[in-house]
């Protein structure tokens, strides 16, 4: 891994590294090298995030979410490698993908959380997807369009489905994207969805919660 893929703070180290992080920074080509070699062996979920505990002299994860609402948090630096990761698993899962649904959570006022969405959004596209915004929220009956604080915007449309395929007004994907938990059940307009790629795969019993 070149240093220019290393995740850098935005704020400057102010301090002597610790051991164990030194350390880590010594072996990212074996660390690197261990996750190509599970990514071969397992499936990994289109994406996800991962809650690390630092005690300083260890480091432990303690929560994964299959529905990542930080995206926001990364840096314009890490962009390009963000952009690189989505693609290879588009192409894993969906080569053929080129236009691609995503459902995000009901939190059309959470501006910390629509502006994750907006940098999912832009990562996405820059893979070349055409990406649209579409809603389970029952106030959304018409196209919304909101403005983030950052000056950002994001339009999100109400779900439309025809049959067995989902979408929104005159967009039909071959791919459907959740950021949304579904922690009361799989809402109606989601079952016998047929034809349509949905990531992450829709459960039985779904109730998943962040």
């Amino acid at each position: 891994m070149s240093d220019a893929a290393v995740p850098h703070l935005l704020t400057a180290q102010s301090g002597p590294l610790l051991q164990l992080e030194q350390r880590i920074l010594d072996s990212l080509s074996a660390i690197e090298r261990w996750f190509r070699l599970q990514w071969q062996d397992h499936t990994p979920p289109f994406y996800g995030s991962v809650d690390l505990r630092n005690a300083g002299f260890k480091l432990a994860p303690v929560d994964m979410n299959l529905f990542p609402g930080g995206f926001n948090n990364l840096s314009d630096a890490m962009l390009p490698a963000a952009v690189q990761a989505a693609q290879t698993a588009i192409d894993r899962i969906c080569p053929d993908a080129r236009n691609l649904l995503l459902i995000p959570e009901r939190h059309t006022r959470n501006q910390f959380y629509l502006t994750n969405v907006a940098r999912l959004v832009r990562i996405l596209r820059q893979t070349g997807l055409e990406v649209r915004l579409g809603s389970l929220a029952d106030d959304v009956t018409q196209p919304t369009r909101i403005t983030l604080d950052d000056g950002d915007e994001l339009t999100i449309e109400p779900l439309v489905r025809d049959g067995d395929t989902l979408g929104v007004e005159g967009f039909k994907p071959c791919a459907i994207l959740l950021n949304n938990d579904l922690s009361a059940g799989i809402p109606p307009i989601l079952r016998g969805i047929d034809g349509q790629i949905v990531m992450p795969p829709l459960q039985a019993g779904w109730a998943i919660r962040r």
